[in-house]
């Protein structure tokens, strides 16, 4: 059995691999894959936005296992996972994975305490919604759907009721959280026996299957202590759950996008951070267009919005920058769109920190101002929501520019650059 072993965003690796195996690989689109030119034989492979472990299996060939380490410790991805969860909750040892340096074991070990610790009190019960076709009358008669479907008939009879019990949203998450990991070869054996353990728990909700969207709910009182839980198990079922054939080739195994987890998290830090300043802060906001005419719908991640419902400031999370030497320009353009149609002088990209410096760019003839700000993620807790504490003050404008570590700046035309000088 050949293992290989990928860094997130890291240098491409030249591998030896069977034909069959590679293209699998470039067709599953895990990672860029592509005939290494220099190398009878093998194959060059870049990691890109997924993390986690998947198996290739050819016939006649030993399986080849790859392992895909995100750029940041585990713990602190789990930390970005918990608190956009539960902001209330940012402490490292909430989901402790410590001893883990893999994404599939971490995040099995991870979700099983959550998940005990959500069913310590009992598996909990709701009132479910249900329509459909019965032989016998339940609830209310929905006599349009009776008619347009049957054409007259008595039976069966399109029905709507509220059933009680555990067959609720959140029971059929965790299921399908449990059950989507326990096939996984990474997950650690008492781990697996836990989960077996609460799924026999959790047998009366409905098995979600494949479905492309997850059942919703909502948070409350009553669904509290499920909330950590809850999260997690979205997690994980929005992963990319592999499972692909080409020809003699097949690829199995588990991914999660670390793009969504940054992006996540960052939108739910600066949305805790602008409260104190008032207004509405508003994520995927879907009220945004282009043109006068609203056929040009734009999604920034976060919209602040002060009194009036007048747009303060917008913001954009990029975990990656794909250019080498910094920024990609492309983001600019895409800021620029969003401060255009929103009637902003400021517009804000935040990205994981690499090694670009914080940048502030003027746009030509507009008086637009776009500011790239780079977080580090491979910090503590505590520092991080600093950073961000500090990020969002200076989104409102009641930081001023010393303050903010900017300490030269070199004006250039039409386009100023300002960089911290810790990263100069």
């Amino acid at each position: 059995m050949t293992t290989v072993e990928l860094d997130e965003h890291g240098a491409a690796v030249s591998v030896q691999l069977s034909d069959e195996v590679g293209r699998a690989l470039a067709a599953a689109r895990i990672v860029e894959a592509a005939p290494d030119p220099y190398r009878s034989g093998a194959w060059r492979l870049r990691a890109k936005g997924k993390v986690g472990a998947v198996t290739l299996k050819a016939a006649g060939r030993e399986p080849v296992i790859l392992r895909i380490a995100p750029k940041v410790p585990v713990r602190r991805l789990f930390f970005l996972i918990g608190y956009t969860a539960d902001p209330r909750i940012h402490r490292d040892g909430e989901v402790d994975v410590a001893e883990h340096e893999e994404i599939v074991p971490a995040l099995a070990q991870g979700f099983e305490r959550a998940l005990e610790r959500a069913l310590r009190q009992g598996v909990l019960q709701g009132y479910r919604h249900t329509e459909e076709a019965s032989p016998v009358v339940r609830g209310r008669v929905r006599q349009a759907d009776q008619v347009n479907r049957h054409h007259g008939r008595a039976f069966p009879v399109e029905i709507a009721y509220d059933d009680y019990g555990t067959d609720i949203a959140e029971n059929r998450l965790l299921r399908g959280a449990v059950e989507r990991l326990l096939p996984l070869d990474r997950v650690p054996g008492d781990v697996r026996r836990r989960l077996r353990h609460h799924r026999a728990r959790l047998l009366d909700a409905e098995p979600l299957g494949r479905v492309r969207e997850l059942p919703r709910w909502r948070p409350s009182r009553l669904n509290h202590r499920y909330l950590a839980a809850l999260r997690l198990a979205e997690t994980i079922l929005r992963g990319a759950s592999v499972e692909h054939g080409t020809g003699a080739a097949s690829v199995d195994g588990y991914l999660i996008d670390t793009h969504k987890i940054f992006e996540d998290f960052v939108c739910v830090a600066l949305r805790e951070a602008l409260a104190r300043y008032g207004g509405r802060t508003a994520l995927q906001d879907r009220g945004v267009y282009l043109d006068d005419a609203g056929n040009i719908s734009m999604r920034p991640d976060l919209v602040w919005y002060g009194e009036g419902e007048t747009p303060r400031a917008v913001v954009d999370a990029k975990y990656k920058a794909e250019k080498p030497q910094g920024f990609p320009d492309a983001d600019l353009y895409q800021m620029l769109a969003y401060c255009t149609a929103l009637g902003l002088q400021d517009g804000h990209l935040v990205y994981a920190r690499g090694y670009e410096p914080t940048v502030t760019h003027r746009v030509r003839h507009s008086g637009i101002r776009i500011h790239q700000h780079a977080l580090n993620l491979d910090r503590p807790p505590g520092e991080l929501l600093a950073e961000i504490t500090a990020l969002a003050r200076t989104m409102t404008g009641r930081t001023s520019r010393a303050t903010a570590g900017i300490a030269a700046s070199t004006d250039t035309g039409d386009v100023v650059v300002r960089r911290n000088p810790r990263e100069a």
